[in-house]
């Protein structure tokens, strides 16, 4: 069984192994999240909003990370979201600042996770893994671009 098993992982690329580990463990990333997200001097105003809104927000960026880092979601479409993002944290009260860490923690506690899980045995996984860094950079760049941009939008 434990073969057959090995066998099967190494048919799965890691980056998918990777997206997939993401995506089935978002309830536990989103709990880690908030808790940092309120303990965290630069997002003081985190404290003070809904909880169960601040954990359903961090829930849907990780369960649907495979969405958001495929080569299919345009450009375009991670504008719109992440400008419209922007737009609402700003009529929310959200500091920028606050904004983009949070943007931030959400990156950093992702990649805790992978490196937690101890998935990168080979140097074809580190290559694989590389690649997908890649791919969650140049997501989460984006979404703090066009985060800022929605929120600096005047407000009409």
């Amino acid at each position: 069984m434990e073969a057959s098993t090995a066998r099967t992982k190494s048919f799965v690329p890691v980056s998918q192994r990777l997206v997939k580990l993401i995506e089935s463990h978002a309830e536990e990333l989103s709990h880690s999240l908030l808790r940092d997200l309120k303990r965290h001097e630069s997002t003081s105003t985190y404290r003070t909003y809904n909880e169960k809104e601040l954990y359903e927000r961090a829930f849907s960026v990780y369960r649907h990370l495979g969405k958001w880092i495929s080569r299919e979601t345009s450009k375009q479409e991670i504008a719109r979201h992440y400008t419209a993002l922007g737009a609402k944290r700003r009529q929310e009260g959200f500091a920028l600042s606050e904004v983009v860490q949070a943007l931030v923690l959400t990156r950093r506690h992702l990649w805790l996770k992978v490196l937690a899980e101890g998935l990168l045995d080979t140097v074809l996984d580190l290559n694989q893994a590389l690649e997908l860094s890649n791919r969650v950079v140049l997501f989460f760049d984006r979404a703090v671009y066009y985060t800022t941009v929605g929120y600096e939008k005047k407000v009409e």
